[in-house]
């Protein structure tokens, strides 16, 4: 029985509930069904990292860690930011290990946007960008991605932006659509920024994650958009640990000043026994540079598997995701063909419309191939017997 309480409570956040994910998450519990919706790796992670983290622990590293995180670990992310993109950062000042990716987005959100600021993303969009926003006495603005293709029409960015913009939220890979940005995207951001002081802050957890040779086109590798911009990533959506809670953030000092005064009070510092084992993994750079190959496959793998559902599949060209399309047989909201698909052929996705505040509903189902191929084949296999409604 709950406990009852006099005080009255107004809330910050009146219209965030149980969100879709909780639901079929729930829904899919009872009915034991195959997780195609969640976007974590559905398989283990190297077992060094393991021995890494009891090593750690082993030894007594099971203390606080310096604020910004361990020194060896900045060393090795500033080198990694260089080879892979050829942006250099400071590891005093411009390099912060951070408690999750989810905990940078707020910490930088929180830092850099004051109240009364506008802040610009897109949606479909990773459901903490405006509650994030909105906590700060901001207003988030969204801007709609295209369809079906995803892009950003940079004309209605250029309309959005006034004079109380602070920031524009950038994510690529993108979640959940599974497209990137492209080098004309780039130069866009270049153009509508310049000659202002909006600040990107650019979600690049799935950066490695990139197919079909394509190149992961962050901020990092344009100057002009690196001197204004924090980018996130994660250790987690990278090395497959996502419940170890471990990212980054790199930015240039006069933006990471403002960061670091949020990270300090809000977890002082990042899990130190994982912290260790990151180090030690990271000296091999093959440990992140294989992750486009390794997804890439299991991507084709699921696409190969539904070539005979009545699913129509969009491109994926990057991320854990690749999007399915049902219009063309069933007028079902798309909230409602994902419950279908738990109950009567227990497998789960997640329907598009809970990427969006307005509930948009193009009948669309995102579905996660970080799985093993077991998941994958039994996935693909209950999607195929799917019936037209």
């Amino acid at each position: 029985m709950s406990m009852q309480s006099p005080v009255q409570c107004k809330s910050k956040l009146p219209d965030v509930g149980t969100t879709i994910f909780t639901v079929i998450g729930q829904l899919s519990s009872q009915h034991n069904a195959i997780n195609l919706s969640q976007g974590a790796p559905g398989f283990p992670c190297d077992p060094a990292l393991v021995d890494g983290v009891t090593k750690a622990m082993k030894e007594n590293r099971n203390q606080y860690a310096p604020m910004t995180g361990l020194p060896h670990l900045k060393q090795l992310i500033s080198e990694k930011v260089a080879l892979a993109y050829g942006q250099h950062y400071d590891t005093t000042d411009e390099v912060l290990v951070t408690a999750s990716a989810s905990e940078g987005i707020y910490s930088a959100i929180s830092g850099l946007v004051h109240p009364g600021d506008e802040v610009i993303y897109f949606e479909p969009s990773f459901d903490s960008y405006a509650p994030v926003v909105r906590l700060q006495g901001a207003t988030p603005v969204a801007v709609k991605l295209t369809q079906p293709d995803f892009r950003i029409n940079w004309d209605e960015v250029s309309a959005a932006i006034n004079s109380r913009t602070r920031m524009i939220i950038i994510n690529t890979p993108h979640n959940p659509s599974g497209q990137v940005l492209s080098e004309s995207d780039l130069s866009e951001l270049v153009r509508l920024t310049q000659g202002t002081d909006i600040i990107l802050l650019a979600d690049e957890v799935y950066e490695h994650i990139v197919f079909d040779g394509a190149r992961h086109h962050g901020m990092a590798t344009h100057p002009r958009l690196a001197e204004r911009s924090v980018i996130i990533s994660s250790f987690g959506k990278t090395f497959h640990v996502t419940g170890w809670r471990v990212g980054y953030c790199v930015a240039p000092k006069v933006l990471m000043d403002e960061i670091v005064k949020v990270h300090q009070f809000l977890m002082f510092a990042a899990d130190t026994p994982m912290q260790y084992a990151f180090a030690d993994y990271m000296t091999n750079p093959v440990t992140w540079q294989s992750l486009g190959p390794f997804y890439q496959r299991k991507r084709d793998l699921l696409q190969s598997l539904l070539a005979e559902s009545p699913f129509r599949l969009l491109p994926s060209a990057g991320s854990f995701f690749m999007l399915a399309s049902y219009g063309h047989f069933s007028d079902e909201p798309d909230s409602e063909m994902v419950k279908r698909l738990i109950v009567e052929h227990g497998v789960a996705a997640i329907p598009l419309s809970a990427f969006y505040t307005d509930g948009t509903d193009n009948k669309l189902i995102r579905l996660s191939f970080a799985k093993d191929d077991a998941t994958l084949k039994a996935g693909a296999q209950a999607l195929c017997q799917v019936k037209p409604r």
